[in-house]
């Protein structure tokens, strides 16, 4: 039976109750710790925050918050003087304080989007004005140079709103369509006529004079919209950022697809479905789909100019990284093909030298071909992941990536010289990270501040764009540690971040000061935490977690040096915290590989007896590049939950952050670079081998489980190690890179008519004659991200091999994180007999 929240009303008035009485009484009504009681809904562990922000004025919190046995959120407002909690009524949405959006310089206020339309806020007097009420969706509002007018973003469009005359204007008109005055290359026929008829030529003349005339008109005329830009049929936008004077445009686009192009998406059938008919969803394409290569288009909108930013300027950008594993797949594809055509000679019966002739000739015209290629070097296509104005529009950055992701450029624009200044070019022989990319302008609108994993770990950097001559970066934080949300202060002289210097799993709050360079540890609540600075920068809204305890919110006052985070929210039940969950312990497994240790969540019985060997079971955590070993609130957290149960049936249970994980830096996240499932299948033998020599475990009785990336190692270990595991559930698992997406897998793998050999070391389905031990398979036939088809095409290669001890259980209605409590229990129902049957012998 599931146990509701109790309303935020009544709340308060628990609270009010001594902690040791409240937890005695939660004791004696505590849920037994069973299957259906853990995969049950959340909401008897209490729904905790989501999305908190800061009030306008620094005086309340507002979060979302899940509505007990519904899945609507309610928006609350937290009073910090009070401690009393509001839930927001639908009638006064529209005048609170909304999350994110831009101040002014003054601070005297604040400009929003909210539903799709732009608000306005005088935050000393608490007024809001409404800007625009649509029905399209207007994003993005900022406030231009000198906090006069505010631009917003519709589709495409950018628009101007004077705050004071509250004009409307349209800075830039952006066409995909041909300028009409250009004139097509003219056929026969269209010449013949224009020479043939005098009223023709007129009529064009007339034609041709109007539209000048109009435009000289238009150019001359403050009052008239701008003239349009028309960038042609063949392209359309996919990034824009207009300067806060308003005088410049930046532009990505890309070629528009021809029809057919964007088909190569994987049809996913639904086979439940409201219809009762087999429906079918067009999801993702997969790894090794074309890329299409983004253009930067910079518009001088006073001048009425256009120019097109050579991305040729981009150090390293003509080179090929992949030039010899792009030569050895070619000559492959060619020695593959002449034995294909041989094979078909010797069936017609042709002579072995006309072959051969005719393939020396064909090799000969690829040399020159490939010749006449290198002559031509072109830059290699890259995405354009962002771009950020200075707020006195005098800098912008943009920040590219190759498609092959092995560079990652930041990179300023000479506004009038036209062209791409590099700041940093970021290469990495593997591939760049996906995160840590963020960056900004200091308030000093000189200073580019940015991450970079230059060193190893993703530090803090910055460098003067207006230096002369032009310097470097310059290193801002340094260590065996990550750094990540960077926030500057509005003044520009120091820098908030998180970090987890003091330990890898612990991530605090630090704040740098820029000029020296010297760091300063804020808080000191251990465990994970996020955080939010307030808007007068004198306090910190805390999101933080412990390994036992979901997230709550926190405020810490950063006046006092030594001052403390006090908590300000309680959303977890007294029910829950009255349970003797298992509280894992962090362990440092030694590694025979490398030269440091593998950090792990070691789960242990509470009556554990030194005297016995017990069985285990291994936790591989998936995404690959996710940490689980930290001291926060588990990502998995029915996983946690099943731990304890676990526990309490006599195993112990070791979760690790394998190598590929997050939070150790860029050598441990690249060192299954061409090799997926090897390293991190060695950190899970040296986790055995601790257990059994640490833990009193029975290394022959150790089972692993794991979903998504957790679900591809449990195949990877039961195929390629079968005597590591006495039994797998692989959940959610990918057997097949081949058929995964194109920015992660195409980063690892490269592509797998590039890189064949990795995907065959790589994929489970190539190793599964390997598969001795019994194997549990769980999969959601509407699975977009991992598709069911995965694993269908597994249990046919299972099928073929002969294996008898495997099943396959699979959920018609879920995706691939499973949403539906049912779904829930009857998977980990299914693990838990698993082990039950071939670890307890």
């Amino acid at each position: 039976m599931t146990t509701r929240r109790l309303p935020l009303c009544a709340f308060a008035l628990l609270l009010a109750l001594p902690l040791p009485a409240r937890l005695a009484d939660a004791a004696a009504s505590a849920p037994a710790i069973t299957l259906e009681q853990i995969m049950a809904a959340p909401d008897w562990i209490g729904n905790p925050p989501e999305k908190p922000y800061w009030g306008d004025d620094g005086k309340a919190v507002y979060y979302d918050q899940k509505r007990p046995g519904e899945e609507i959120r309610d928006l609350v407002r937290l009073d910090l003087q009070t401690g009393a909690p509001r839930v927001v009524p639908p009638a006064e949405k529209g005048a609170v304080d909304a999350a994110g959006g831009d101040w002014s310089l003054d601070r005297r206020q604040k400009v929003y989007a909210r539903r799709g339309d732009v608000y306005l806020k005088d935050v000393a007097t608490g007024a809001v004005r409404q800007l625009t009420r649509t029905a399209e969706e207007e994003t993005d509002p900022r406030f231009m140079a000198g906090d006069g007018r505010v631009s917003f973003r519709r589709g495409d469009a950018f628009f101007v709103y004077d705050l004071a005359t509250g004009l409307l204007s349209q800075p830039a008109d952006v066409r995909l369509e041909k300028d009409p005055a250009d004139e097509d290359d003219p056929t026969y026929l269209k010449a013949q006529q224009l020479r043939l008829f005098d009223v023709l030529r007129k009529l064009k003349r007339d034609r041709d004079q109007a539209r000048a005339e109009d435009r000289a008109e238009q150019a001359a005329d403050a009052t008239r919209p701008p003239l349009p830009f028309y960038l042609g049929d063949k392209v359309k936008i996919a990034g824009a950022a207009l300067s806060p004077a308003g005088d410049w445009l930046l532009l990505v686009t890309i070629p528009k697809p021809k029809e057919g192009e964007e088909a190569g998406k994987t049809a996913m059938p639904k086979y439940v479905t409201e219809s009762g008919n087999v429906e079918v969803e067009n999801v993702r394409p997969k790894v090794g789909a074309p890329q299409v290569a983004r253009s930067l288009t910079l518009l001088d909108l006073r001048a009425h100019r256009r120019y097109d930013l050579d991305l040729a300027a981009l150090p390293g950008i003509l080179d090929d990284p992949l030039k010899e594993m792009r030569a050895k797949a070619e000559k492959v594809k060619a020695e593959a093909k002449k034995a294909h055509e041989a094979k078909e000679a010797r069936e017609r019966g042709e002579p072995a030298a006309a072959v051969k002739e005719e393939a020396t000739k064909t090799e000969k015209t690829g040399k020159v071909e490939a010749a006449k290629e290198k002559e031509k070097p072109e830059p290699r296509p890259c995405d354009v992941t962002d771009l950020e104005w200075s707020r006195d529009a005098r800098q912008v950055a943009v920040q590219l990536r190759a498609f092959d992701n092995k560079d990652r450029w930041l990179a300023t624009i000479d506004l009038a010289g036209h062209r791409l200044v590099t700041r940093e070019r970021l290469t990495d022989p593997a591939w760049v990270n996906w995160d840590h990319n963020d960056f900004g302008w200091l308030a000093d609108n000189r200073t580019l501040w940015y991450l970079s994993e230059r060193s190893g770990y993703s530090h803090l950097w910055a460098v003067d764009v207006a230096a002369t001559p032009m310097v470097a970066g310059r290193q801002l934080t340094k260590g065996d540690f990550e750094v990540s949300a960077p926030v500057p202060s509005r003044d520009g002289k120091s820098i908030y971040y998180l970090a987890n210097a003091g330990h890898p799993g612990i991530y605090e709050v630090w704040r740098l000061e820029v000029a020296t360079g010297s760091a300063q540890q804020l808080t000191r609540l251990g465990g994970l935490n996020t955080f939010q600075l307030s808007p007068d920068e004198r306090s910190l809204l805390l999101d933080h977690s412990s390994l036992a305890h979901p997230d709550e919110l926190y405020v810490q006052d950063l006046d006092g040096v030594e001052a403390s985070a006090r908590q300000v929210t309680r959303t977890v039940t007294d029910v829950f915290l009255a349970v003797d969950w298992t509280v894992p312990e962090i362990v440092a497994i030694p590694s025979t590989h490398v030269s440091r240790p593998i950090y792990s969540r070691l789960y242990t019985p509470k009556d554990f007896d030194p005297a016995r060997r017990y069985p285990a079971v291994v936790f591989v955590h998936g995404a690959g590049y996710l940490q689980d070993a930290h001291q926060g609130w588990s990502y998995y957290w029915h996983e946690f939950l099943f731990h304890t149960l676990l526990n309490r049936h006599g195993y112990v249970v070791l979760d690790m952050d394998y190598r590929a994980s997050a939070g150790y830096g860029r050598d441990w996240r690249t060192a299954i670079y061409r090799q997926m499932g090897h390293p991190e299948l060695e950190d899970l033998e040296d986790g055995v081998a601790w257990l059994a020599a640490h833990a009193k475990v029975d290394a022959k009785r150790v089972g692993v489980y794991g979903g998504s990336y957790g679900g591809f190692m449990t195949y990877m270990a039961l195929f390629r190690a079968p005597d590591l595991f006495a039994a797998g559930a692989a959940l959610r698992p990918v057997s097949d890179w081949a058929h995964y997406n194109e920015d992660y897998t195409g980063a690892i793998l490269n592509t797998p008519e590039l890189d064949p050999e990795a995907y065959a070391a790589s994929s489970p389905i190539e190793l599964a004659a390997g598969l001795t031990k019994p194997l549990l398979i769980c999969d959601g036939v509407q699975d977009d991200n991992v598709f069911f088809q995965d694993n269908v095409r597994m249990v046919q290669r299972l099928i073929e091999l002969k294996k008898e001890n495997f099943e396959i259980a699979f959920y018609p209605l879920e995706s691939h994180a499973f949403k539906q409590p049912t779904s829930w229990l009857d998977e980990y129902r299914r693990i838990f007999k698993l082990f039950e049957a071939h670890l307890k012998g």
